[in-house]
């Protein structure tokens, strides 16, 4: 009961981390950049907002973003987040899925709990990378702005996706372990289960061969 509830709950958790990083990799609120101070241009209401697909002006009664066509020059930090971004959000998507097949509360016909345990840690570790996406691109990505522009603060964008990849590495770790010492404590108990069958007949056996014996 209790590893269920662990599966269960590394379930919820990976699937929250895994919109994070989607809704993440969608949006363009990474960083805010400002020429003059981030208190001035506030007070200016000019506040320029930058992601992996296009730069934004934020103003009062306007948001205007330019797209980040052209892939060949844009900095190794950009594409790298771009890449690695999309690769964590469609890992994501069969690893749900594995996960949701190796529930304790659904059952794809005679399949046996070691199957399911097998599936499980495979989905946990596809959401271990997912988290290793999601952490390499919301480090390297405000260093590299920084380092570009200069004066910034954290987006919407980064926070959700430092949320997301928090909460993939916990789900990620918790089905991992929890699934793989079901599996190993289910191996343990087969193995028992037919140890003693083979010693319950062993006796059996050997007072045949000995009635034979006394027969002869």
């Amino acid at each position: 009961m209790a590893n269920s509830c662990l599966q269960l709950s590394g379930f919820l958790i990976s699937c929250l981390g895994w919109l994070g990083i989607v809704i993440a990799t969608a949006t363009n609120d990474w960083v805010n950049m400002c020429k003059y101070g981030l208190n001035t241009c506030k007070k200016m209401d000019e506040l320029e907002a930058k992601g992996p697909w296009a730069d934004c002006v934020i103003s009062t009664g306007l948001y205007h973003c330019v797209s980040l066509t052209q892939i060949l020059d844009l900095p190794a930090y950009v594409q790298t987040t771009r890449a690695l971004m999309i690769t964590g959000s469609i890992l994501g998507l069969p690893a749900v899925g594995m996960l949701l097949m190796s529930m304790p509360c659904i059952n794809l016909g005679g399949e046996s709990q070691s199957s399911k345990n097998k599936r499980a840690v495979l989905g946990g570790v596809l959401i271990l990378i997912v988290a290793s996406c999601g952490l390499v691109s919301t480090v390297w990505f405000p260093i590299g702005a920084h380092r570009e522009h200069g004066l910034m603060a954290f987006g919407f964008s980064l926070y959700t996706g430092w949320v997301g990849t928090i909460f993939s590495l916990l789900g990620g770790s918790i089905l991992t372990c929890c699934s793989s010492e079901s599996s190993h404590s289910y191996q343990d108990n087969n193995r028992f289960y037919y140890s003693k069958q083979g010693g319950g007949n062993q006796p059996a056996a050997s007072s045949v061969n000995h009635a034979k014996s006394a027969h002869v």
